[in-house]
């Protein structure tokens, strides 16, 4: 029988390991041998009672996993490159899903998408249809014991290969929990979100003062970050999560994109080094091979979305049909195309391990000489390989975005033919195609025979196409220590996280994130037990605050009474009336696209005649959808956030109190109503979570009120710490609020901060205002 050449290649090197291999690993096998060889111990992973070279800790990780891929069927080697949600059923344990997934698709790598919680769920209400891909919220005790029991189940198979379990972000305050975007913290601790940390560091590199100075040269201090890595990857790694699908590196430079609220801020240098600090706190230091994985690291990440989605046509997001295009339109040289990579080349500097390229279709874009095809950017050679892999110099393995196979494959829809084939695109070719483009792993695709029979019939090398792949897929795995131990201290995962310590820097981080904008004749700090009347806060909140407090958020609301110090009002906006949207539907999705909109169909090199036009159910109603909707159709509902297409120039707030998908709360004439009960709206208080910049516009009146605040997601605990002067404002803001609809019509969607516009900015980046007098509170 051939040997595999890396077995040679492993011997000869073992002499040379003498002084620099690293020591014993903990070794932990629960149903595979344990080979002891003179005082060292190792995992017999394929129990043939000898130690082959992948199975030996001392030896490189790619060397590990090159040796690994020869012993591989086809079968395995496919699934490798395969991720799907895997989430535990509503016990704890492995449901059939994730049995198939395991057994039959010969999968180890998983999206656990289940929030974990301090109580287990009801198991007598049956999730169905798309609320169980999003799965039983689960106790970290259950948490810890599924990604245990799965890592048991491959530990048992042929080759004894573990699993890597991914998620999205879940350490943070979420107001407005989304499938596939963010479920919420659960029981983990909560910092601000993205922005909130980004405005605490820029306003922890320069602190704010009275008179909202802004430094020439301001530049954030990342010890938040640091912070932040070390609870998030200690409570992640407890129930045995060791990977995520993130951070963002996009930059919030189109004021209107549906997932602006996911990214930290319009500015490319601070991210840049928010996102190194990331990569170093959760990874570790990057070495002299350019990586940084090793098994002390707490999470791998991918870094996403490659080369930048933030520059999305009318803010419109490439998940649904009628946004699929990026635009890079700034006229000079500073912006534009390349300004959106650099925290990506920061990334890999940093040795991040897995990339993860967009939905999105560049679109006119020619960067250093290279004119970019108009593809999806997980089919594109050009991105993927030439410009990421070797422009770049990136080392790691690249995690399509999830659907782009079945889904969203944008720039390969079945309408179009494949000059391959000579038939529509279906996805099969789009799996061809998106491994040939450089593509390693297939997110939320779970059929290995699609990749077996793309082999078999010569469309897909094994050598070429699919060994390197695997090759890098396994190489991660191996830096992270799985093979050695992949298990965890499930009765230990309840004390890790949400421990009090870490709460309190939780809480201490939303506190340093908020941001004074306006402070009219020193109307905060608010004076010890003053009275106050709420809306939007909580009452309860405002009491522990040491507060009098009126409540103003009954179904039938009390007017401002009497003698009232101050009017609080707490602002979330919403998208909630989107989720009315249906593609099919002849009001929404059937309504006309006007003249007012660049929306063009691909099919007609026209203006599209209808909002669903390009929604494969209303194009091919006749046959089998794959969306995750009810009725089949990918942008019904609007499930990945957003406001109607029609409606996304809606910022202003005078301009949402009109919309049908955009939802203030309070509403505005609730607020104008208070500012006039009170008889004088400079004893307002407005905080507005900024999850778009909103057009805070004259009609609106509420640049009238006292005091204006910006949040970016905290709690109203934080918030009353700030206003009572328990803690001073510390916040600055990471992205600029414009000052009017003209600045967001005009500007470009790869610049930040509406230079095009004379007067277009309300507040500019970087602003922040502190209380008068000597610094109060913590």
């Amino acid at each position: 029988m051939r040997r595999p050449l890396a077995l040679f290649l492993a011997v000869s090197a073992l002499p040379l390991l003498a002084n620099t291999a690293p020591a014993q690993p903990e070794i932990a096998a629960r149903s595979k041998p344990v080979l002891q060889l003179g005082a060292l111990r190792f995992k017999d992973l394929n129990a043939n009672g000898q130690l082959d070279p992948y199975e030996d800790w001392r030896l490189p990780a790619k060397a590990r996993a090159t040796d690994l891929v020869q012993r591989m069927t086809l079968a395995e080697k496919a699934g490798m490159m395969l991720i799907a949600t895997n989430n535990p059923d509503c016990g704890g344990g492995i449901s059939d899903l994730g049995r198939d997934l395991i057994d039959t698709q010969k999968m180890t790598r998983f999206i656990l998408r289940a929030k974990v919680v301090g109580e287990a769920p009801d198991c007598s209400v049956k999730l169905t249809g798309f609320a169980l891909r999003g799965g039983y919220p689960q106790t970290p005790l259950q948490m810890a014991g599924f990604t245990n029991a799965v890592q048991e189940r491959l530990e048992g198979g042929r080759l004894g290969i573990p699993a890597l379990f991914k998620d999205n972000a879940r350490n943070h305050v979420e107001t407005n929990p989304m499938f596939g975007i963010a479920a919420g913290a659960g029981a983990f601790t909560e910092f601000p979100k993205e922005a909130g940390l980004a405005a605490a560091v820029l306003g922890a590199g320069a602190p704010v003062d009275a008179r909202g100075t802004i430094p020439a040269r301001l530049r954030g201090d990342m010890g938040l970050i640091r912070d932040f890595t070390g609870v998030m990857g200690r409570e992640w790694r407890a129930i045995g999560l060791r990977g995520m699908y993130g951070y963002m590196a996009d930059l919030g430079t189109e004021p209107r994109w549906a997932r602006f609220h996911e990214t930290f801020t319009e500015d490319a240098d601070l991210m840049s080094g928010i996102i190194g600090t990331l990569v170093g706190g959760l990874q570790g230091p990057v070495r002299a091979d350019g990586t940084s994985l090793s098994p002390a690291s707490s999470v791998a990440l991918t870094i996403k979305h490659f080369p930048g989605g933030g520059p999305q046509e009318m803010g419109w997001d490439p998940h649904y049909t009628f946004g699929k295009n990026q635009l890079y339109t700034h006229p000079g040289g500073k912006y534009g195309f390349g300004y959106h990579l650099k925290p990506f080349r920061t990334a890999i500097a940093g040795g991040v391990s897995s990339i993860m390229p967009y939905y999105g279709v560049p679109i006119g874009v020619t960067y250093q000489g290279v004119k970019y095809e108009e593809n999806g950017m997980a089919f594109s050679r050009q991105i993927v390989t030439d410009l990421l892999r070797g422009k770049l110099g990136f080392k790691g393995n690249v995690n399509s975005d999830s659907g782009v196979i079945e889904q969203r494959g944008w720039g390969l829809e079945s309408y179009r033919i494949n000059p391959e084939t000579g038939r529509p695109y279906d996805p099969a070719d789009r799996t061809a195609i998106a491994i040939r483009s450089g593509t390693d792993v297939l997110s939320e695709f779970a059929r290995n025979q699609t990749i077996i029979d793309l082999v078999g019939s010569g469309r897909l090398g094994e050598r070429e196409h699919i060994d390197p792949a695997v090759v890098r897929l396994l190489t991660e795995q191996f830096q992270l220590g799985l093979f050695e131990n992949p298990y965890v201290d499930a009765a230990a995962a309840p004390a890790a996280i949400g421990r009090a310590e870490d709460r309190e820097l939780g809480l201490a981080a939303q506190r340093r994130s908020i941001v004074l904008l306006q402070n009219r004749n020193g109307l905060l700090p608010l004076k010890p037990g003053a009275r106050v009347y709420v809306m939007g806060f909580d009452p309860a909140a405002a009491r522990n605050a040491g507060l009098q407090v009126v409540d103003g958020n009954t179904a039938t609301r009390t007017p401002v009474p009497a003698g009232t110090d101050a009017v609080l009002i707490k602002v979330q906006v919403s998208n909630a009336g989107a989720r009315a949207y249906s593609s099919r539907g002849a009001e929404l999705g059937g309504r006309a696209v006007g003249p007012e909109f660049p929306l063009i169909d691909p099919r007609t090199g026209q203006r599209q005649a209808t909002w669903g036009a390009q929604d494969p159910c209303v194009y091919e109603a006749d046959k089998p959808q794959q969306a995750e909707t009810a009725d089949g159709c990918l942008d019904s509902g609007l499930i990945f956030g957003g406001a109607f297409p029609w409606e996304a120039n809606m910022l202003a707030l005078s301009d949402m109190a009109k919309a049908q998908s955009w939802t203030m709360t309070p509403s505005l004439s609730e607020i104008q109503a208070a500012m006039r009960e009170i008889g004088d709206p400079g004893r307002v208080v407005i905080s507005i979570y900024f999850r778009n910049p909103y057009i805070l516009d004259e009609a609106s009146q509420v640049r009238q009120a006292g005091a204006l605040i910006a949040t970016f997601g905290v709690s109203d605990r934080a918030q009353f710490d700030v206003l009572t002067g328990a803690a001073r404002p510390q916040g600055r803001l990471p992205f600029a609020l414009p000052a009017n609809r003209a600045a967001v019509l005009k500007q470009h969607p790869d610049a930040p901060g509406y230079a095009e516009v004379r007067g277009g900015v309300l507040y500019p980046y970087g602003f922040g205002l502190g209380y008068p007098g000597a610094a109060q509170g913590r």
